[in-house]
């Protein structure tokens, strides 16, 4: 049995949760996310839990029934608190600028890049170096931060580029130079 699968998923007040096989919707304050769940696994949903069962002790059914279940927690966290990843812009005229629902882009190439967020996530600029990447789908979220960090990675010599705010940056020496 799996340690994490086993542990029923709380759900809070103001979240509906329904389930029609294979399809799983959480519905809350902030929105509602679809997800289709493996037929290896049976939920269980209660009034205020959800508990993740799988049908056998199969290979493939083991692996999925803790992934079932974070899964579905992330989606009642999204649905409630949302998610949120912060990228930090370092380097001389390196900036960032939200228009709408594109982001754009300064990062030292000839052209700006604009990148088109997709459907459900908001991105806020702060002092055009700190980017703030939101939304109820963690898959997502991440996506697309790691998306807008791969346009220009950080680059271990003079820790230009774009990073996570919590990343760090293992520093090289240069060139020492002839003796």
């Amino acid at each position: 049995m799996s340690r994490i699968g086993k542990r029923p998923i709380e759900i809070p007040s103001g979240v509906k949760v329904s389930y029609v096989t294979p399809i799983l919707k959480v519905e809350g304050p902030k929105g509602s996310l679809l997800r289709e769940i493996m037929s290896d696994i049976a939920l269980e949903i209660e009034e205020k839990s959800v508990s993740v069962n799988r049908a056998d002790d199969a290979i493939k059914s083991r692996s999925a029934h803790g992934l079932t279940r974070t899964l579905i927690n992330n989606m009642v966290v999204g649905v409630t608190k949302g998610f949120e990843k912060i990228l930090e812009i370092n380097g001389v005229g390196y900036r960032a600028e939200a228009k709408g629902d594109v982001l754009s882009l300064s990062l030292g190439y000839s052209h700006p890049i604009n990148f088109p967020l997709p459907k459900g996530i908001t991105v806020e600029v702060d002092k055009m170096t700190k980017v703030f990447v939101r939304g109820i789908d963690k898959e997502l979220v991440g996506q697309t931060a790691a998306k807008i960090r791969s346009f220009r990675g950080p680059e271990p010599y003079k820790g230009k580029g774009i990073k996570y705010a919590d990343e760090r940056i293992l520093r090289k020496a240069g060139k020492t130079g002839k003796k």
